[in-house]
């Protein structure tokens, strides 16, 4: 049933790009719980600032939920290489934009119920276009969105994507905090 073992627990499943295990939670009260987690090696979300103001977006076919999301350029961190690289990386690949500056704004947990996936957030700015390298199977195009659309779509439901919402929303918090308003 198990596939292996590990000091973290009992691997369940293992995939190309995370693992399944059985880990021990000890309870406050003695008890001693089975959870499984599925560990994943983590993340990185860009947000694209263009020229004009807003955000480019890109639209993804998402298999898990049977729909194309409206979304901000993501990618797992499936090589070794510093989150900021990812993130260069995968902005290239999925909207061919290189940015002039990556800025870090922190990051956090995709759905720690769950999930162990840090997913790290970074603002490009300063975008030269470029073609897209986008990876066998991947069905992305890109969609430059006016920064106030972005926010309200993130406010009214049309963008769905947790990462999304919470990176426009972050970064919408963070301008208004620069200027005051």
């Amino acid at each position: 049933m198990h596939e292996s073992s590990s000091a973290a627990g009992d691997i369940l499943f293992v995939g190309s790009r995370f693992r399944v295990v059985c880990r021990e939670q000890r309870c406050g009260d003695g008890e001693v719980r089975l959870r499984e987690v599925i560990e994943h090696p983590g993340s990185v979300v860009i947000l694209p600032l263009t020229a004009s103001g807003g955000v480019c977006l890109v639209e993804v076919v998402r298999t898990a939920v049977g729909a194309t999301l409206l979304e901000l350029p993501a990618g797992t961190l499936d090589r070794p290489e510093p989150p900021i690289a990812a993130a260069a990386r995968e902005l290239a690949e999925e909207t061919g934009y290189r940015a002039g500056r990556i800025t870090p704004l922190g990051g956090f947990w995709m759905s720690p119920g769950v999930l162990r996936e840090r997913m790290h957030l970074f603002l490009a700015e300063d975008l030269v276009a470029g073609p897209q390298a986008l990876e066998p199977g991947e069905e992305i195009r890109t969609r430059e969105v006016p920064w106030a659309d972005a926010v309200a779509m993130c406010l009214d439901g049309r963008i769905e994507d947790a990462k999304s919402v919470a990176g426009v929303l972050l970064v919408d918090r963070l301008v208004a905090g620069r200027t005051g308003a």
